[in-house]
């Protein structure tokens, strides 16, 4: 069985809650949001509670041969002017090199081909270069710059525009694919 035949993106719920909220807090999780600081049980709850009823939102748990591995979210999501953003992570620190790029473009896929959006947006911490360089190789280009925008580590700090629009993908996504066959996971 190949990877992208080992890999899915379940809906979230209520059994998620605890393992995401873990995942959430780690360090290398936090520290690439732009709200960095610890979340209680209670608040993620109502974040829960809150994404099940909001229509313009999505989140998806990634798993790998049906071990949930990350977690993406879809977010303002605009079905009149076909766009969203999107966010994501790796929960699991010892997962695999190389898993960020199968989940991405499971999701990519599913919000393009499923969802019928035209165009997926990021906003990056500007420090956040291996998040930039990600976004890259998916195909996503620079649109723009919010200057000092977030507040991390008590100073703020630009963050980087970045979207990919469905017909940017079809081009892209044979390199993706291409890219994910060649993994040895």
């Amino acid at each position: 069985m190949n990877l992208l035949e080992r890999a899915r993106l379940k809906d979230i719920n209520s059994s998620h809650l605890e393992m995401v909220l873990n995942w959430r807090n780690q360090e290398h999780v936090r520290s690439a949001m732009f709200h960095d600081r610890v979340i209680s049980l209670e608040e993620h709850k109502k974040w829960f509670d809150r994404v099940k009823k909001d229509q313009t939102t999505i989140v998806k748990v990634f798993y790998l041969d049906n071990v949930p591995i990350g977690v993406v979210n879809f977010t303002n999501i605009d079905f009149d002017n076909g766009k969203c953003f999107w966010g994501f992570y790796i929960g699991d620190q010892s997962a695999p090199k190389g898993l960020g790029t199968l989940m991405g473009y499971l999701a990519i896929n599913f919000i393009f081909e499923e969802v019928n959006i035209r165009k997926l947006c990021a906003e990056i911490i500007q420090s956040n270069e291996r998040s930039i360089r990600y976004h890259e190789r998916l195909g996503f280009r620079k649109e723009g710059v919010l200057k000092e925008h977030v507040l991390k580590n008590n100073q703020y700090t630009d963050v980087i525009l970045m979207a990919l629009f469905h017909k940017q993908w079809k081009e892209q996504k044979s390199k993706i694919q291409h890219m994910i066959e060649g993994m040895r996971i």
